[in-house]
């Protein structure tokens, strides 16, 4: 059962973030770029990713965000490298972590150590089309209208609570790229949005699986 948060669970401002990346860091620049405004109320403070040699490693580095690297394949069992990512992610003290085009399942120690507190998008509108084909599912099941999801990562696969979605019209004309494409800006949008609120407003997640954003 996902752990919940106290009622209006507020950040000292500017709140904490830890970005978990595995490739691009197209979200990640996004965030960083929101945090360059005082008035945004966070900050990344940390980047943690489960690969070297990506791009994302390099935006954090360009910029002074101290980074983290722990790759599955360094330890005996999963179990093992979950706990040293919860370890290496307590070491910043997030108020929130945003899992931006992370690749890897979190586990029972990190949850446990955040539940509540970590943020994930996807490309679909949940719970319709989880897991990693969402964009193809929706285009072939033939609907119009598609979008993103931000929300709370618990131990299912895009199963957790909905914090905030958008919609994306789908075109006639889409294919499976184009669709993506014009979700990833939405979901950029929509992502730093939210995070920014949470943050300014502090949130709260409801037995009832709903999330409150604000008192």
């Amino acid at each position: 059962m996902l752990p919940v948060a106290p009622p209006a669970s507020r950040p000292t401002p500017p709140g904490r973030l830890v970005v978990l990346v595995s490739g691009e860091g197209t979200n990640l620049q996004a965030l960083i770029d929101a945090g360059q405004d005082p008035g945004y109320g966070a900050t990344v403070v940390a980047v943690g990713a489960d690969r070297d040699n990506i791009k994302a490693l390099d935006r954090a580095a360009r910029v002074g965000i101290p980074t983290f690297t722990t790759k599955v394949k360094d330890f005996a069992a999963r179990e093992d490298w979950d706990r040293a990512l919860t370890v290496a992610t307590e070491e910043h003290q997030p108020d929130l972590i945003v899992c931006a085009g992370f690749m890897k399942l979190l586990g029972k120690a990190f949850l446990g150590a955040f539940g509540g507190r970590c943020l994930n998008t996807h490309p679909a509108l949940l719970p319709s089309f989880p897991g990693m084909h969402g964009v193809r599912e929706a285009l072939e099941y033939g609907v119009k209208v598609t979008g993103c999801t931000v929300f709370i990562v618990d131990a299912g696969v895009d199963a957790g609570p909905v914090v905030a979605q958008a919609a994306v019209p789908v075109h006639d004309t889409d294919d499976e790229q184009a669709l993506h494409e014009r979700i990833k800006v939405a979901e950029r949008v929509l992502l730093v949005d939210t995070v920014g609120r949470m943050a300014r407003e502090g949130w709260s997640v409801m037995s009832s699986r709903k999330v409150r954003i604000g008192s």
